[in-house]
């Protein structure tokens, strides 16, 4: 069955919208992560312009997020504190980047940098998380101990000043790195219509030693608030939010998320982690493909659906 979206401009199947939602909102509970890094792309490979894809997907990263961030709040599987610090730098990184959408927009180079941003960070951090999860699994099954967060192990980020301690999560650090986190991670969002999460997750773990308990609920409930404060701006500033497909997408993805975080907390990390990073590397594989097919698009400025 077909569906016209208004601000996209073009006719597209209902259920094939239906279907994206509940898969991609099944990755984002199983993962802990937002899920805009495969639905993005692919609302652009079945034609829709970059720039309705990165905005309108906002709001669906936002609903999976609010799906799954209550499973793991009924389970205590979220750090308050943490979040709090997090979004503190969240806010600030989703103004700029939706301050940085809008100037790319201006110029006619939007397309050309969401297309390049995605290629570049998805193939190297796919390719990071994979071989990182593919070490720890054969860790494990020759018997060597293998721990992300090991007692008295330190960086030079847990000599920082301004130290909290985040009770849930078992740590005490300083809040500038966390803030900063929440600032990249927001910017990162707002410009390439991403949660964020699978960058978030694999910092909060091995950067400043957040227990892998509290680390996925609490990346939900960030990109929760990030998305849906980069979907108001979206809407207000560039109008480019396309209602009648984002919530297509929120029904797929809401019921999606259920089931992803049930499935979550059934496999072990090492796993969990090696499939985030194959799934990653692949989509920027595919991303790369498209472009490499198709170069001229590197360069096309289309229209956006811009009525005011």
């Amino acid at each position: 069955m077909q569906i016209f979206l208004p601000i996209a401009d073009i006719p597209v199947n209902v259920f094939l919208l239906l279907a994206m939602g509940a898969a991609v909102g099944f990755v984002s509970g199983m993962f802990g992560i937002g899920g805009g890094f495969l639905m993005t792309p692919l609302l652009i490979f079945i034609g829709i312009t970059p720039a309705v894809a990165v905005a309108s997907v906002a709001s669906h990263i936002a609903a999976s997020s609010f799906s799954g961030a209550i499973f793991y709040w009924r389970r205590r599987a979220i750090d308050p504190l943490l979040v709090i610090v997090l979004l503190s730098g969240g806010v600030v990184g989703t103004t700029l980047g939706v301050w940085t959408f809008t100037q790319m927009r201006a110029l006619g180079q939007l397309d050309l940098m969401i297309a390049l941003s995605y290629v570049v960070l998805l193939t190297t951090v796919g390719a990071l998380m994979f071989w990182e999860g593919l070490r720890a699994i054969l860790r494990v099954r020759r018997g060597i101990a293998s721990s992300t967060r090991r007692p008295g192990s330190h960086g030079w980020i847990h000599g920082l000043p301004l130290k909290l301690r985040f009770k849930r999560s078992k740590i005490y650090l300083s809040v500038i790195p966390v803030v900063a986190v929440g600032i990249i991670i927001g910017f990162i969002g707002a410009v390439m219509g991403i949660g964020g999460g699978f960058i978030l997750v694999p910092i909060m773990i091995y950067l400043l030693r957040v227990p892998t308990s509290t680390v996925i609920g609490t990346s939900m409930v960030l990109t929760l608030v990030t998305m849906v404060f980069a979907t108001i701006l979206h809407a207000a500033t560039n109008h480019l939010v396309d209602a009648v497909l984002a919530l297509i997408l929120m029904i797929g993805g809401v019921t999606g998320a259920q089931f992803g975080a049930r499935a979550g907390q059934k496999i072990r990390g090492e796993h969990l982690r090696l499939l985030l990073g194959l799934l990653i590397l692949s989509v920027g594989i595919r991303f790369a493909i498209e472009l490499g097919i198709k170069p001229d698009d590197l360069f096309t400025i289309r229209e956006t659906g811009d009525s005011g």
